[in-house]
């Protein structure tokens, strides 16, 4: 029978902990290393609705986005933070996230953002100077209006978001889910990087990257990182045959 401490090795050999970033919190949130794990959820977030469907049915929940940020002062009902840990706990489901520690790992996290937005050869790679992006360049040259249908198509989505011209070219593309991290600027300018393809990017940062050249199309934050889950659900199926791995979407 598998445990969720032997799930929770796997991960931490996977994703270091210590590779996270200082402000994270990736890790055990509730329940115990020692419980039995027949059915495990993976979702993006611990929400009421994920916590539905692992009721009655999943001992073991793993999320990226952490629930637990900082200290806790208090869980109570009363606030939605403390009534989602209330849940977990009252239904003894055990809730473990893999957070920025996933997301530098090149193996599990952009390469497939990468890989739905264009990257038709695998060719992307990480870019020294950012902390997980990673470039790739097109087969052509192409409208910005066009690379922005193909994002579109890609991520599943129906809008996205840019502020630049949509009859510029693009070729090279650096691509990082979630939110984009503002400090890889240099490494971007440096690698003659055209459009970043990014879940937020605020605005003023938008248009400094404008001014450097550089455009830019925010897809949204859920949007480019839900790609992550099933590649991780695939790995952990073929690690633990006896236990059933199921994503939210």
């Amino acid at each position: 029978m598998t445990l969720v401490k032997d799930i929770a090795e796997h991960l931490n050999n996977l994703f270091p902990p210590e590779t996270a970033e200082e402000y994270d919190n990736p890790g055990l949130m509730t329940g115990s290393l020692k419980k039995n794990v027949r059915t495990c959820r993976l979702a993006l977030d611990v929400t009421s609705d994920v916590i539905d469907e692992c009721e009655h049915e999943a001992e073991l929940l793993i999320v990226h986005h952490p629930l637990i940020f900082g200290g806790v002062d208090s869980v109570t009902y009363d606030d939605p933070s403390g009534r989602l840990i209330s849940r977990l706990i009252a239904n003894d489901i055990s809730c473990f996230a893999v957070h920025t520690n996933l997301d530098k790992n090149f193996r599990f996290s952009n390469r497939y953002l990468a890989k739905a937005v264009g990257d038709d050869l695998l060719t992307s790679r990480p870019l020294e100077g950012t902390s997980c992006g990673v470039v790739f360049d097109l087969p052509e040259k192409i409208y910005l209006g066009d690379y922005i249908e193909q994002v579109k198509e890609g991520l599943d989505v129906t809008g996205v978001i840019t502020i630049n011209d949509l009859n510029s070219r693009v070729k090279r593309v650096f691509a990082q889910g979630g939110a984009f991290d503002e400090d890889s600027i240099p490494a971007l300018i440096e690698a003659g990087v055209e459009v970043v393809v990014s879940g937020e990017i605020k605005h003023h940062i938008a248009v400094l990257l404008s001014e450097y050249g550089i455009k830019s199309i925010i897809a949204g934050h859920r949007e480019t990182e839900r790609i992550f889950m099933p590649v991780l659900a695939d790995e952990l199926t073929k690690r633990f045959p006896d236990v059933r791995f199921l994503v939210s979407l």
